[in-house]
């Protein structure tokens, strides 16, 4: 049974979202605080974060990427903040997909299962792919990346698509095509998300993110990966 933690101050949404997810058979966990919400990532078996960005002691985009450094167990956002510039900063910072207040606790149901499916799905991958003399490193049945022997903490999202990238080197990906392989059918948000997680890739695997040597942009289409395997 998946445990899954929820993180609201306030305490009707809990136990609304609780309520739901306990009636669709998960297991979980509350916290109020993100003080409270990192603890019991560090102690804990998460499997998945419910997450929102007001929160009494810090901010949600705070928590994210604390638990970011410690763990890459899915993030799934809420927050009444609606601006493109909130939902950006929020994936930026390793949260896996993004719901906005007020929402139908069916539809938080309905993410959950989305984003725990997709990542299920690479949980099955088992290749070790090399690159540039070991330089980079996927190991998918470990789910672990690493550069210059060092892990890299990639968040699920981020993970799922430069496998996908490295799975088919020199293959030009549209951006639509890399929404699907990666977010799943089921995204109805702004594709240009890839380009965030794109970014975020290059700041963690490569030497100069402003002109990377595996993650490559194809003008007018999407990427490519350019990596060399050894």
């Amino acid at each position: 049974m998946k445990t899954i933690l929820v993180v609201d101050d306030e305490s009707k949404i809990r136990d609304v979202v609780v309520s739901y997810l306990k009636k669709d058979g998960f297991q979980t966990v509350e916290a109020e605080t993100g003080s409270e919400a990192i603890r019991r990532v560090q102690n804990e078996s998460i499997d998945f974060v419910i997450l929102d960005l007001m929160l009494p002691d810090m901010e949600g985009e705070q928590v994210c990427q604390a638990i970011r450094q410690i763990h890459s167990v899915p993030i799934l956002m809420l927050t009444a903040k609606v601006s493109e510039n909130n939902r950006i900063k929020g994936l930026s910072m390793g949260a896996d997909d993004y719901l906005i207040k007020p929402f139908d606790p069916r539809e938080v149901v309905a993410r959950v299962r989305a984003i725990m499916r997709r990542t299920d799905e690479y949980h099955l991958l088992a290749d070790r792919l090399a690159f540039n003399q070991g330089e980079l490193i996927i190991d998918s049945l470990k789910q672990q990346v690493f550069r210059d022997g060092q892990p890299v903490n990639l968040t699920p999202n981020e993970y799922k698509l430069l496998l996908v990238l490295a799975k088919h080197p020199q293959r030009h990906f549209s951006r639509e095509e890399l929404v699907e392989r990666v977010l799943g059918y089921d995204f109805d948000g702004d594709i240009r998300t890839i380009d965030q997680h794109v970014k975020n890739i290059r700041q963690k695997i490569e030497g100069d993110p402003k002109s990377p040597k595996y993650i490559v942009t194809v003008y007018g289409t999407g990427y490519r990966f350019a990596g060399g395997t050894t």
